[in-house]
């Protein structure tokens, strides 16, 4: 039962657990300040089910490709029988629905967009280049979208420009996270945009994205102290990969990639219209850290330590 459980607390990656949850919430905050908490909490409470079941079909439908490229994982070891994360998938994607159906019931058509999203991001456009970053990068949006609607019967006009920031951002930080799997999806079969292009091209295609959503960031009402330093930490990344020797290896555009883990915690936190923001920031960012220096590291290397 023990070996079972670290699997599947594995594949929750609790470093990237804070941050859709936030997304969410800073939706809720803008739509209506006033909120009450058990509106505020559900819309942390859904994404962060969404992303779970996301997290589990990704393992799901990634299953062939892991046993190729990482057998260590929770699924191509054994660990966590394939079924069993397909219902975890199921239940989490079930209960956020139940959830969202509870806070507004014209969520479950964000619900249901977000599931067909999801699935068909892993079974197809994961494969097809920068399309795949794009699609992906919609399913945020989406997170935030259905964060105004807990406070808000339709999320407000004036706050799709920030939906499109969250889309742009998740689009880039996706495509850097695909440079540490290069390797892998070629073996695999898998044309991602590193695959068919390169690294040059791929990091071309993520400052652009970077560019525009630190421009939406600009001119959206945001907290300037976090975004200065979401718009730092972000071109960091970048520079870690431009700087880098080639070929690029696996280890430093997983580094790339942490910063960017870290980054956006602070991006949804800079958006979140409360006075709680730099507080949630702090606890958000300590838990992040530490899960991701103990953690991702035996996740993405057999046998590895942080």
């Amino acid at each position: 039962m023990t070996r079972k459980l670290i699997a599947h607390v594995e594949t929750w990656r609790p470093y990237t657990a804070t941050y859709v949850g936030l997304v969410g919430l800073a939706g809720a905050t803008l739509a209506d300040d006033g909120a009450p908490a058990w509106r505020l909490l559900g819309a942390w409470a859904v994404p962060t089910l969404g992303w779970l079941a996301g997290l589990y079909g990704g393992d799901y439908f990634d299953r062939e490709l892991d046993a190729v490229a990482k057998p260590h994982r929770p699924i191509p070891s054994g660990r966590l029988p394939a079924r069993e994360a397909l219902a975890a998938m199921v239940l989490c994607a079930t209960a956020g629905a139940v959830l969202g159906l509870l806070l507004n019931w014209r969520t479950l058509l964000l619900v249901v967009a977000a599931l067909v999203m999801g699935i068909s991001y892993n079974t197809w456009f994961k494969a097809r280049g920068l399309t795949g970053n794009l699609v992906r990068g919609g399913l945020t949006a989406f997170a935030f979208l259905f964060g105004t609607m807990t406070t808000s019967t339709w999320p407000p006009v004036e706050l799709f420009a920030v939906a499109a920031l969250f889309w742009l951002h998740d689009a880039g930080t996706n495509l850097v996270g695909a440079l540490r799997d290069l390797d892998g999806d070629r073996a695999g079969g898998y044309a991602t945009l590193p695959v068919r292009r390169g690294v040059s091209v791929s990091l071309a295609c993520a400052a652009v994205l970077y560019l525009l959503w630190l421009g939406i960031a600009v001119w959206t009402r945001m907290h300037p102290l976090l975004l200065g330093v979401a718009a730092i930490m972000g071109a960091v990344a970048l520079l870690v990969v431009l700087w880098a020797p080639r070929p690029l290896s696996r280890r430093t555009a997983l580094r790339a990639h942490e910063i960017l883990v870290l980054e956006r915690v602070v991006l949804a936190c800079a958006l979140l219209n409360t006075g709680l923001a730099v507080p949630l920031a702090v606890v958000a960012l300590s838990f992040t850290w530490l899960t991701q220096h103990f953690m991702r590291h035996r996740y993405e290397f057999a046998g590895a330590t942080a």
